[in-house]
């Protein structure tokens, strides 16, 4: 066997036609394959690789600390240095209610352990997520999806989840003195890129305080610089009493957590102790992968602040007449196009050029555009140029 036939045999997939392209190398912005294939990544893994592969900075950081030592103990027993510097290091960049970190071994987990903290923590069982909304995939966060397209074949998921529509004020009412936490992104990532409207985030804050329930953000993919500020919710001028991070986090390194105040993560310490307890979350080298992330991003301080600029660059350059709207905040970037027939064909062939986009869970109307942000304007040019032979492409099938 080669060793994609070995893949398909004996690596578990997830759909019926994987995309199969076969990882020899990356850096910087590319992926390779055999015989030099190359890929201008456009997606970041899902909006993870945000300083592209391989950072020099991240590289060394993590041999540094192999030199040192790897797992010694189950988080929250061992003083390692990695852990707490990260935790001091990110919590002085966010509100000082924010002051705390429980680390995770990904976005999922984080999402398991903040409806379990804030089911501690208030008493109270019910939870409200918002519809064509995505926080993973263990049965605790598939619960909280509303398509039960995806999710019939694993009910029953945990009781007492309810749905409310995103950026429907109408809606708030929903919340209720019942109610423990309220959890949602601050833009909705697999809805097709959505942003909140007006003071939306805020209000959704107000009632949480009015009823006593906690508001849980979910930053998972708009964090760490991605959508032009270090976390999307410093844009909209809201506190979230629950901050969930990942994917960027790590630098490509598997991490994740939850930021809350000291206070309210010390539920998990005692009325049971070991509240949550996790064999891997902090492990120190991707822990080490995060803080040099971290100190990239800000002393590097136009990465971030560039993202809206390049992306403002990119999407005026998308003016194709199949493009009927594209949705933004930095460089987390959404392309509807006018005939949802147009998305699977598109995005095919312009992975088979080079390029690497991909679909959304809830739009099937709209492919994702989410490259590292470290993407030069040279990069951006090659990618549209790209992406409109894929329009050219688009026109030979007749499908308007």
């Amino acid at each position: 066997m080669n060793l994609r036939q070995a893949f398909l045999r004996h690596v578990g997939q997830t759909s019926e036609y994987p995309m199969c392209i076969e990882v020899e190398y990356a850096k910087g912005m590319y992926i390779y394959g055999p015989g030099g294939k190359q890929y201008l990544d456009m997606d970041s893994g899902i909006s993870v690789s945000s300083l592209g592969h391989r950072h020099p900075y991240v590289i060394q950081a993590i041999k540094d600390q192999l030199d040192k030592y790897l797992h010694t103990m189950v988080y929250g027993e061992h003083i390692q240095a990695p852990q707490v510097r990260y935790a001091v290091q990110l919590t002085a960049l966010l509100d000082k209610s924010l002051n705390a970190l429980y680390y995770a071994n990904c976005g999922t987990e984080a999402v398991e352990v903040a409806l379990k903290l804030c089911r501690k923590a208030t008493g109270k069982s019910k939870i409200i997520s918002c519809n064509t909304a995505y926080h993973g995939s263990t049965l605790g966060a598939e619960s909280l999806r509303s398509d039960t397209s995806y999710t019939m074949h694993f009910q029953p998921g945990i009781p007492d989840v309810h749905h409310i529509r995103f950026n429907d004020l109408d809606d708030l009412d929903k919340i209720c003195s019942k109610t423990a936490c309220v959890i949602l992104e601050p833009i909705q990532a697999e809805a097709g890129i959505r942003l909140p409207k007006g003071d939306y985030l805020k209000k959704v804050k107000q009632r949480c305080e009015d009823v006593g329930a906690l508001m849980v953000l979910d930053e998972i993919q708009t964090g760490f610089g991605r959508t032009g500020h270090l976390f999307a919710h410093q844009s909209y001028d809201v506190v979230p009493d629950v901050l969930l991070i990942a994917k960027g986090m790590g630098g490509g390194m598997p991490i994740g957590g939850v930021v809350a105040s000291k206070q309210l993560l010390d539920t998990f310490i005692k009325n049971p102790s070991l509240g949550h307890i996790t064999t891997f979350g902090g492990h120190p080298v991707c822990v080490a992968a995060a803080i040099a992330t971290l100190e990239v991003l800000i002393t590097e301080s136009s990465i971030i602040a560039e993202a809206q600029k390049k992306a403002d660059y990119l999407v005026s350059k998308l003016t194709h007449a199949f493009v009927k709207e594209i949705r933004y905040a930095g460089l987390f970037i959404g392309v509807e196009l006018v005939n949802k027939d147009m998305i699977e064909p598109f995005i095919l062939h312009v992975i088979e050029k080079g390029v690497l986009v991909d679909f959304f869970l809830f739009d099937p109307c709209s492919f994702r555009i989410a490259p590292p942000l470290i993407i030069d304007y040279h990069e951006i040019d090659k990618a549209v140029s790209l992406m409109n032979e894929g329009f050219k492409f688009l026109e030979s099938l007749d499908l308007v």
